[in-house]
């Protein structure tokens, strides 16, 4: 009598175990590729093409710039310019470690920066920006988070370039570093402002 009843099952036991490691496998694979193949901060947004959510946000209590109060947010009132909307907290360690990022983009004429400060206390979010400064033209507050919902945040920081038309043009999510300022964003900047008027002179 043949024994190929006994090989049969051997085979069926060798697939049980071979599948689920191939499956494996290939997930880790596809992981790997998409942490290291690109930028990782940039994390595709369903608004990204889309209209700017229309929030219209306080300002944060007693934030002054040369004596005069930093204004709350007003999404309508920021068309016709390349904006970049970054959400911050005080107790949020990356927003410290891209802050200096932000004081350095505040710089371009080119661009206006803008904040959103998420489920903050005030005391500490002035405290915050008067010790590693204010980058920011006008500071909305979201003490419960449900602008940045309506942004799709995922946490902070993240971060929100509109084009002077009002939509998102790029969204980066986690602090943004040297290599996406560099890549990403100035780059964009530089091809959304095409064909506007030369920003004047502070």
């Amino acid at each position: 009598m043949s024994d190929t009843s006994n090989a049969r099952p051997a085979r069926r036991v060798n697939w049980l175990i071979i599948l689920p490691l191939a499956l494996f496998a290939a997930l880790a694979g596809l992981f790997l590729v998409r942490l290291f193949a690109g930028d990782p901060s940039r994390i595709p947004s369903a608004l990204i093409g889309r209209p700017a959510p229309l929030a219209v946000l306080p300002p944060l209590p007693g934030l002054n710039r040369d004596g005069q109060p930093i204004p709350g947010l007003d999404v309508a009132a920021l068309k016709g310019k390349v904006v970049l909307v970054n959400v911050w907290a005080s107790w949020c360690a990356p927003c410290r470690e891209e802050h200096p990022l932000l004081m350095a983009l505040a710089r371009d004429p080119w661009l206006q920066v803008v904040g959103i400060n998420y489920k903050d206390a005030p005391d500490n979010a002035r405290r915050f920006l008067g010790q590693n400064g204010l980058p920011f033209s006008a500071v909305g507050v979201d003490p419960n988070g449900r602008a940045a919902i309506d942004w799709g945040v995922y946490g902070v920081p993240e971060s929100f370039l509109l084009a002077p038309d009002g939509t998102i043009a790029h969204k980066f999510v986690g602090p943004l570093s040297e290599a996406s300022v560099k890549d990403t964003l100035l780059p964009l900047v530089q091809k959304l402002s095409a064909g506007s008027p030369a920003p004047r002179a502070p």
